[in-house]
């Protein structure tokens, strides 16, 4: 299987996507702020039937075009604003890794519940956001960031599969702590 990431310059996947992968059956799958595809790509030489949604019109035709050149028959790339939380189909699989973090704040919570609402019963979301707490403020200046139990408390009722909030570096080398999650939805 070819890198497709690295032939079309992208990052490779995220790790927790990676991750994830090792559990979840292929199924239907929504990328929540995929950029131009690096997770989407990704997911969809795994078996996946990935939909990947950004509101970034030139990243959904860096994508589109990807798809296109590859004869991706598996990713439908689509413009979408995540802060309306209207998703309009039911997923086995939503990966939303580093994307709340540039939503408006005061939508996060009706995305999140949409996120719930639309994965089917045993299916998965997996959550990557940045946080701010008193032990490590935030140094990147994002719309949004979580408080300390704030994302599992909205979980709450679901099984965990992975849960923490460790700190980690961004790409560009900034040091922050990140809630990571990885939860099922009961049947």
């Amino acid at each position: 299987m070819t890198d497709l990431n690295s032939r079309h310059g992208l990052n490779p996947p995220h790790s927790e996507v990676v991750n994830a992968c090792q559990q979840i059956e292929p199924c239907d799958a929504l990328d929540m702020g995929c950029s131009n595809g690096r997770n989407a790509l990704y997911l969809s030489q795994q078996g996946f039937n990935v939909t990947a949604v950004d509101s970034n019109a030139n990243a959904i035709g860096m994508l589109q075009s990807i798809v296109v050149q590859e004869g991706i028959g598996n990713i439908d790339a689509r413009v979408y604003d995540i802060n309306e939380a209207g998703l309009d189909a039911d997923y086995g699989f939503i990966a939303c890794t580093v994307t709340l973090m540039f939503l408006d704040p005061g939508r996060v919570e009706a995305v999140l519940a949409d996120m719930q609402a639309r994965t089917l019963p045993g299916g998965y979301n997996l959550i990557v956001c940045a946080m701010d707490t008193a032990a490590h403020p935030c140094p990147v200046g994002f719309p949004f960031t979580l408080h300390e139990g704030q994302l599992s408390t909205i979980y709450q009722g679901w099984e965990m599969l992975k849960y923490n909030e460790d700190l980690g570096t961004m790409h560009n080398g900034a040091q922050l702590q990140f809630a990571t999650m990885l939860a099922r939805k009961l049947a």
